[in-house]
């Protein structure tokens, strides 16, 4: 079955977070994301208050911001989300925005090759192993979990580049797409994920997530139209949906024929009731999503 779920964008403030999981965990909804976008709420503190607030939701972050944190912080905290959490956390890692990461004063000279080493020593804590390393970036001598998963847990890498997404594919166990993504996007993500996944030798499974920017609605098409105009992304044809629950059925089966696990449904930035999409999302359009 395709994987189906909301995100709860950080424009909202983080009071309203625990009615709208909440709502999805009853609502029967598999999945709901949230964003440490800068400079406005904590992945990590929203995802563990959401998985407390409700009992079989799962909870995803997409993404965190390696330069921001320390390695070995970022394993204890999703060990922690595991244990605590078994099989319902799901946490995503990437370059972040690079004019955000300098204005902290965290910006990598080069991202690529952090990310790597990261994901590279991510995995491994993860696994319980303990991990000396020196590389560019992520330098370690000898840390090991005290409490790490009693299963491994994946780690995602939100990616969009040719180079990024060839090294999620050789070192990360899926991978998360923005909702500038068309079908045709998802096509060349995952070929450049395969050959990623050819070159180390990787056979195991790569889940793909692609969030699909959506609006339903009476002014669910201008909603739309002025959000891709403000990403400068008007242009792009085949991006986002606005419509009745049929037309995003389609958009999503759409992104699955062409690679996707996963689709994200992501509400506009001004999107006039969050709840309602979720309601939307768990009781109209995921019948019609095999």
């Amino acid at each position: 079955m395709t994987g189906l779920g909301v995100v709860f964008r950080p424009q909202l403030p983080p009071e309203r977070l625990r009615p709208l999981a909440r709502l999805a965990d009853e609502s029967g909804l598999e999945e709901l994301w949230l964003w440490e976008d800068c400079f406005l709420e904590g992945g990590i503190s929203a995802a563990s208050a959401a998985l407390a607030w409700t009992e079989r939701l799962r909870v995803g972050v997409g993404l965190l911001p390696v330069p921001l944190r320390n390695v070995a912080i970022t394993a204890m905290e999703t060990a922690t989300l595991e244990r605590l959490f078994p099989g319902r956390a799901m946490v995503g890692v990437g370059h972040g925005v690079q004019s955000w990461m300098g204005q902290v004063g965290a910006r990598a000279e080069s991202p690529v090759t952090l990310l790597r080493e990261y994901l590279d020593a991510l995995r491994a804590l993860l696994r319980g192993e303990r991990v000396t390393t020196d590389g560019r970036y992520v330098k370690l001598d000898g840390v090991a979990l005290d409490w790490p998963p009693a299963e491994p847990a994946g780690v995602l890498a939100g990616v969009t580049g040719p180079r990024s997404l060839r090294l999620s594919g050789e070192a990360a166990d899926g991978t998360i797409l923005t909702a500038a993504t068309t079908p045709e996007g998802v096509r060349r993500a995952r070929t450049l994920i395969d050959e990623g996944r050819a070159a180390a030798g990787r056979t195991d499974p790569h889940h793909i997530v692609v969030y699909l920017l959506t609006a339903t609605g009476p002014d669910a098409s201008v909603r739309l139209r002025a959000e891709l105009a403000a990403e400068g992304l008007g242009s792009v044809p085949d991006l986002g949906v606005a419509g009745d629950a049929g037309a995003v059925a389609k958009a999503v089966q759409r992104l699955v024929e062409a690679g996707a696990d996963t689709v994200i449904l992501q509400p506009t930035g001004d999107e006039p009731d969050p709840e309602g999409f979720v309601r939307f999302t768990a009781g109209e359009v995921r019948p019609l999503v095999p």
